[in-house]
């Protein structure tokens, strides 16, 4: 049976799995919201965004499994399922990306300081993930904000924008693959 070494690396690493599937958890709340309310293109974008943050947490798993490290697959904090208006919901996933992104820099930082070059290199690729999920929510949620009561005309900026492409080759790869 694989065991984990003693580190913070470790210990955060398997914490951010929890993490990346409250978020997920959390993306189905907010789509489900948007999806109730007849918003198809924020719903969508959502769905699509809770099986990103699932297929992270995979990924996370999958390299704790080649390392050899013990896994243990946790619950999820609690979702908020209720909103008044679109910007909230999309303030609270911009606000959760920022939080994310220090996660991760905390992640890269004890991977340096325990000179887990391996960890260190594993991290890189989701601090760029973030930087494109900060960007991506903040511009969303100043769409929100401008478009105020007429919700329509975010759905209508989303049907004109071209959406990111999950195909990452650089990708790590996910426990199960990628979904």
């Amino acid at each position: 049976m694989p065991t984990s070494p003693q580190s913070s690396f470790v210990t955060l690493l398997g914490e951010q799995v929890r993490h990346e599937f409250t978020a997920s958890q959390q993306y189905i709340a907010i789509a489900v919201w948007f999806d109730d309310l007849d918003l198809p293109r924020l719903a969508e974008r959502f769905y699509a965004q809770s099986v990103e943050e699932r297929n992270h947490a995979m990924m996370m798993v999958r390299y704790m499994l080649d390392r050899d490290w013990s896994v243990e697959i946790p619950g999820v904090d609690a979702v908020r399922n209720a909103f008044s208006k679109p910007a909230e919901p999309i303030a609270l996933a911009y606000a959760q990306e920022q939080k994310v992104t220090e996660q991760c820099q905390a992640l890269f930082q004890a991977a340096r300081a325990e000179g887990d070059v391996l960890s260190e290199q594993f991290m890189l690729w989701f601090l760029k993930e973030q930087v494109e999920e900060v960007s991506s929510m903040k511009t969303l949620l100043t769409i929100t904000e401008r478009a105020g009561d007429d919700w329509f005309q975010v759905e209508e900026h989303l049907a004109r924008e071209p959406q990111a492409d999950p195909d990452d080759a650089s990708a790590p790869e996910a426990a199960g693959g990628v979904l």
